[in-house]
C-alpha cells in the first residue's frame, strides 16, 4: 500500500483496487463484507495505522444501506468517498439511500465498488447492477480485467463522478477481482478533507437544493438528464475511458469491458487473434456501460456490415440502447447507411447465464458464419468438438453421479443444531422452516433437507411472518449472528414483538460474519477473550445479543451450546411446545469453528515448541459395534464421517470411520447419545510432549 511514483505493484485485482484508492486521494472508505470484495474492507481495517497517517476515515458499517448513506458526506463537502459491496443484494438493501443520493448530486467524487456476483460460482439472485444505473441515472463502469484498467478505471470514476456531479458504480465480476498482474503505481495522496484536516463546520452557505426533497427533486430530476449526463458523455468521450480495437474486417464487436479477456479467449480458439491480443475483428470494449456515447457507438459502427454486442444476463439493455441510437442516426442526413447494419446479440447468445469460453465460441462462430464466411473458423468447430466428444465419453464412462452439495465446515457449530431439530421434528412432525442467507442455509442440503424459504439477509423471521399463524405448528426461523444485526433485528425481531407474533427464532451466535471470512460484529468476542483456553469456545464472551433481545421485550429467551445435542434438542423441544405466547429465541451458541482453528493454531504450536504437555482430541468408531445402519451419517452429514469396507468378511455392510481431518468438535458422539443410536463411536486423546505420568499409564495399558 505504500508502494509510490514508478514502483511496481504485484497482487490481484481488489487489492489494486484499494491501491488505487489511496492513489485518487480518497477521504473515507466504508462498506458491508460480501464475496467477491470482502477482502477489500478488510485490508482497508487492517492498515488502519497508515490510513491515520493520511487521513483516511475507515469504516466497517453495518449493512449497504448505511454505507450508500455515508456517501451523503460528499453532497456538500469536496471529500472523495468509496463504499463496497457484495450487488445485486447489497445494492437491493442500499437502494433506497442510493435514490436520494443520485438525486442530489454529489460535489466531491463517489465510487461505488460492486461485487458483481453474477453466473458460474454466484451465489445470489441472477440480477444485475445494471438495471439500477438505468434506475437512478448513475454511471457504471465495467473495467477490462486487468489491473492498469482497473486502477485507471478507479482513478477516473473519480473524475467523471465530479465532472458530472453524480455516484458512479464499478462493478467486479469474480474473475476481475481476483485476476492477478502488476501495474506501475503512484504515490498514495493524502485528502484535503481528512480527519487530519477537517471541515470547519458546514458549508456558509445553507443550499436546501442539495437536500433530496421536494420541490427540489424536481429541478434535481431535470439536472440529471440536461446536465450530468451530457457532461458525463462528454467527459467520457474526451478521455477515451472506451477503447477501440481496430482491424480491416468489416464486421465488428461491441462487448462489456469485464468481458474482454473472455472474448480474447474465444476468438483465438476460433483463430480470429493472437497470443498478444491481436484481433481479426475490430472490438468496441466498454469500460463504461452506462451512460453510452452515441457518437462512439456511431462512429465505430460506421462502414460495418454486422455488429455483435455482447452483454451478459437480461434484458439486453446494451443492445437494446445501441439499437436506439443507430436507429435515430439513421434517419440523419449521411448516416443513411447505418439503416443496413445488422445488429446481433441475444439472437446469437443465450439470453440468461454467463458468457463461458464455450458459450462466446459457438455465438461468435454464428456471427462470423453468417456475415465473414470467408474467415476459417476452422480451429474453434474442432474444439469444439473435442470438447463435445469429452462430455460424452465422461457421460459414458461414469454414468449418473450422485449430487454432491455444499455443507457445512468440518466442525462447524451449526451442524449440530439441525441434527437436533431433525430429531424433534421426527417426534412432533415438520414445521415451517424459514432461512436465511448464510452458513446455515447449507442446512437447505442433505441430510437435513431443511428450509422452505429464503428471502434475504437477516429477513427469515420476517418471512415467517405470514405462514406463522396460519401454520398447526410454530414456524422456525434461523438465522447467522451476522443477519441478526444486519437487519434481523428490526426487520424481523422488532416486527414480530410489535405483531404478537408466536413463532421460534433460532440465532446462530458464532461470533462473526462467517461467510464472508469470518468479519467481526457487535458482539463479536472481545480481543482478550481469544486467548481463552484450548477447547473453550469465545463465542459466549459477549451478551450483546442476549442483552439487546431482553431489553426489546422478549421473556422466552434461551442460551445453549450448540455441541450439546440432547440440551438443544430438549431447549427446541420445549419452544415448540410450550403453552407460552410471544416469540421464542434459542441463542445457538458456538464459536466459528475457522475462527476457533485460526485462534487455537499459535496456541498449541507454542505449547509444543515451549515442550508443553498438549492434548488433541479424535473421535472414532469401533468397527465390531457398528452395526451398519448409518443412521449416525444421516443425522449428522460431517465430512469426515464416511463409510469404508466391513473387516469382518462374515458382514457385507460398509461400517462407519472417521477420517483424519476430524477436529474433535464430538457431534458424532453426542448425536449417537441423543438419538440413541449405536454405542460405536469412541474419543481419542493423542498426547503430544507427554508426561512422565503418560509414559507410565501407556506401558500399564
Amino acid at each position: 500500500m505504500r508502494l509510490g511514483d514508478g514502483e511496481t505493484f504485484h497482487g490481484e485485482g481488489i487489492l489494486a483496487v484499494t491501491k488505487a484508492l489511496l492513489q485518487s486521494g480518497v477521504s473515507y472508505v466504508g462498506g458491508y463484507q460480501g464475496a467477491p470484495v470482502s477482502h477489500l474492507l478488510d485490508v482497508m481495517v487492517q492498515a488502519k495505522d497508515y490510513l491515520d497517517e493520511l487521513g483516511v476515515h475507515v469504516e466497517a458499517c453495518t449493512s449497504e444501506a448505511s454505507a450508500a448513506a455515508m456517501l451523503g458526506a460528499s453532497i456538500n463537502y469536496p471529500a472523495r468517498g468509496a463504499v463496497t459491496w457484495k450487488s445485486i443484494v447489497g445494492t437491493n438493501v442500499a437502494a433506497d439511500a442510493l435514490s436520494y443520493l443520485a438525486s442530489a448530486g454529489v460535489m466531491g467524487g463517489t465510487l461505488i465498488v460492486l461485487g458483481e456476483d453474477y453466473g458460474e460460482g454466484g451465489v445470489v439472485a441472477q440480477e444485475r447492477s445494471h438495471a439500477f444505473a438505468l434506475k437512478s441515472l448513475m454511471w457504471l463502469l465495467d473495467p477490462r480485467p486487468n489491473l492498469s484498467s482497473i486502477t485507471t478505471m478507479v482513478e477516473r470514476g473519480f473524475e467523471l463522478s465530479e465532472v458530472s456531479n453524480t455516484p458512479v458504480m464499478m462493478e467486479l465480476r469474480i474473475r476481475a477481482c481476483h485476476v492477478r498482474g502488476s501495474f506501475r503505481s503512484k504515490t498514495n495522496v493524502a485528502p484535503a478533507v481528512s480527519t487530519r484536516h477537517k471541515l470547519d463546520g458546514p458549508p456558509k452557505e445553507f443550499i436546501y437544493d442539495r437536500l433530496a426533497h421536494p420541490p427540489a427533486t424536481f429541478r434535481q430530476e431535470k439536472l440529471k438528464s440536461d446536465v450530468r449526463l451530457p457532461a458525463a458523455r462528454r467527459f467520457i468521450a474526451e478521455n477515451k475511458l472506451n477503447e477501440i480495437f481496430p482491424a480491416p474486417e468489416n464486421v465488428g464487436i461491441v462487448v462489456q469491458g469485464g468481458l474482454y479477456n473472455g472474448l480474447m479467449h474465444a476468438l483465438r480458439t476460433l483463430g480470429l487473434a493472437d497470443a498478444f491480443g491481436a484481433s481479426r475483428l475490430p472490438i468496441l470494449a466498454l469500460n463504461v456501460v452506462y451512460p453510452l456515447v452515441p457518437e462512439e457507438i456511431v462512429d465505430f459502427s460506421r462502414n460495418k456490415k454486422a455488429i455483435l454486442v455482447l452483454e451478459e444476463g437480461q434484458p439486453e439493455f446494451i443492445e437494446q440502447e445501441i439499437a436506439t441510437f443507430l436507429r435515430r442516426a439513421a434517419e440523419q442526413p449521411g448516416l443513411r447507411d447505418l439503416q443496413a447494419v445488422m445488429l446481433h446479440g441475444k439472437d446469437f447468445m443465450h439470453m440468461a447465464g454467463e458468457y463461458n469460453l464455450e458459450a462466446m465460441v459457438r455465438g461468435l462462430s454464428k456471427f462470423v458464419g453468417l456475415h465473414a464466411p470467408h474467415l476459417d473458423t476452422a480451429p474453434g468447430a474442432a474444439w469444439l468438438k473435442s470438447v463435445q466428444s469429452i462430455k460424452d465419453t465422461a457421460t459414458a464412462s461414469l454414468g449418473a453421479l450422485p449430487v454432491r452439495p455444499p455443507t457445512f465446515c468440518v466442525g462447524c457449530p451449526e451442524r449440530p443444531v439441525f441434527s437436533a431439530m431433525k430429531l424433534v421434528a421426527n417426534d412432533i412432525g415438520r414445521p415451517h422452516v424459514s432461512m436465511d442467507v448464510g452458513c446455515h442455509a447449507f442446512a437447505s442440503f442433505e441430510p437435513f433437507s431443511q428450509g422452505n424459504t429464503l428471502l434475504g439477509y437477516g429477513m427469515s423471521l420476517a418471512a415467517a411472518a405470514g405462514v406463522g399463524p396460519m401454520s398447526a405448528r410454530r414456524a422456525v426461523s434461523v438465522m447467522g449472528d451476522g443477519g441478526f444485526w444486519h437487519n434481523g433485528l428490526l426487520s424481523g425481531v422488532a416486527s414480530n414483538l410489535l405483531n404478537k407474533g408466536d413463532g421460534v427464532l433460532v440465532i446462530m451466535k458464532n461470533g462473526y460474519a462467517s461467510a464472508t471470512g469470518t468479519q467481526e460484529l457487535l458482539s463479536s468476542p472481545p480481543e482478550d477473550a481469544r486467548m481463552i483456553a484450548v477447547g473453550q469456545s469465545a463465542a459466549g464472551a459477549d451478551r450483546t445479543i442476549e442483552n439487546t433481545l431482553s431489553g426489546l421485550g422478549v421473556k422466552w429467551l434461551r442460551t445453549v451450546n450448540n455441541y450439546d445435542v440432547a440440551e438443544m434438542a430438549k431447549t427446541y423441544r420445549e419452544a415448540m411446545t410450550t403453552k407460552e405466547k410471544g416469540l421464542k429465541v434459542i441463542v445457538a451458541e458456538g464459536e466459528c469453528q475457522l475462527e476457533r482453528q485460526r485462534r487455537l493454531k499459535p496456541q498449541v504450536a507454542k505449547s509444543l515448541s515451549d515442550g508443553k504437555r498438549t492434548v488433541r482430541v479424535k473421535y472414532g468408531v469401533d468397527e465390531d459395534t457398528c452395526t451398519g445402519d448409518h443412521s449416525c451419517i444421516r443425522l449428522s452429514g460431517c465430512p469426515t464421517l464416511t463409510v469404508k469396507d466391513n473387516p469382518d468378511p462374515l458382514r457385507r455392510d460398509p461400517v462407519a470411520t472417521v477420517i483424519d481431518g476430524c477436529v474433535g468438535c464430538g457431534l458424532c458422539g453426542e448425536n449417537a447419545h441423543a438419538a440413541v443410536l449405536c454405542p460405536s463411536f469412541y474419543r481419542a486423546e493423542v498426547i503430544q510432549n507427554p508426561s512422565l505420568l503418560d509414559k507410565l499409564l501407556h506401558k500399564i495399558i
